[in-house]
């Protein structure tokens, strides 16, 4: 069996679940349960905290996994990220109070707060800083209030907490982060079985982005028509009872479905209808 490891809380976990129910794979019941064997999809999920994916994985005991960019980079394991999920999005950055610093390059002998300082460790390598790291497990806005350090890197959503402390954001991001199917740097490369989850998750990302679109439009209006529904390889046309009709279907971004509704039908395009994408292979 293939056997993953799945985020068991956080901001990760529900939107990973969900993912995997999708691409139609057996989801716990009970958060309470730590294994759960798919025996129809050849599959065994282990539910683990987010921040110990990586270093399993990475061991060797599992085949992949799903955590953050973030926890994967802070974690220093040998293993690799191989698809993007498109789902929990955050922005790693450094704060201060105003007047402290303006770029990682003013850190020099200043103390660092933050939860993940592997991640912040290599950074100020990277750039030549010589600089102090606390390791804090959550809440490290409040660090500076307590005098435990002159700079945060923390996750960066929206700045309001950090702003409600009294902070700002400097410099560049340290990492833009989301989540992450992972594996081993030694694994191997052609897995059947990681190839198939692949497809699978890369389908419902697919499904996700598009809708699929029918419309009758007149033959003399198709070329413009299908300039608007190119769809992936090329629309579906099929000629109507009513001579001088077609029928077309094709695939398009479900975030420009209402505004190609609206030019097909001013080309002349009538019943068209937009229908979600459940699942699909490219």
């Amino acid at each position: 069996m293939l056997r993953i490891a799945v985020p068991n809380k956080g901001s990760l976990s529900e939107p990973a679940s969900a993912m995997l129910h999708e691409a139609g794979y057996r989801q716990r019941k009970d958060r309470r349960e730590l294994v759960l064997v798919d025996a129809e999809n050849e599959v065994e999920f282990f539910f683990l905290r987010p921040r110990d994916i990586a270093v399993y994985v990475g061991s060797g005991k599992l085949d992949i996994g799903i955590t953050g960019r973030d926890l994967l980079l802070d974690s220093g394991s040998p293993a690799e990220e191989i698809l993007q999920l498109g789902f929990a999005g955050s922005t790693f950055r450094y704060a201060t109070r105003p007047g402290t610093a303006k770029d990682v390059s003013d850190f020099g002998g200043m103390t660092i707060a933050t939860s993940f300082s592997g991640l912040v460790t290599k950074h100020l390598a990277e750039n030549g800083v010589d600089a102090s790291v606390v390791h804090l497990d959550g809440a490290v806005e409040t660090a500076i209030q307590l005098g435990v350090a002159e700079i945060i890197a923390d996750v960066v959503e929206t700045g309001t907490t950090l702003r409600n402390a009294g902070l700002e954001v400097i410099g560049e991001p340290i990492l833009k982060s989301e989540a992450v199917v992972i594996r081993g740097t030694g694994a191997p490369q052609d897995d059947p079985k990681v190839r198939q989850f692949l497809r699978r998750m890369q389908g419902v990302l697919v499904a996700r982005r598009y809708v699929m679109m029918d419309y009758d439009i007149r033959v003399d209006q198709v070329e413009k028509a299908v300039a608007l529904t190119p769809g992936l390889e090329s629309p579906t046309v099929s000629p109507l009872h009513h001579e001088g009709w077609v029928a077309v279907r094709s695939m398009v971004p479900s975030k420009d479905a209402q505004r190609i509704m609206d030019e097909l039908y001013d080309l002349g395009a009538r019943a068209i209808l937009t229908t979600g994408i459940h699942a699909c292979r490219l």
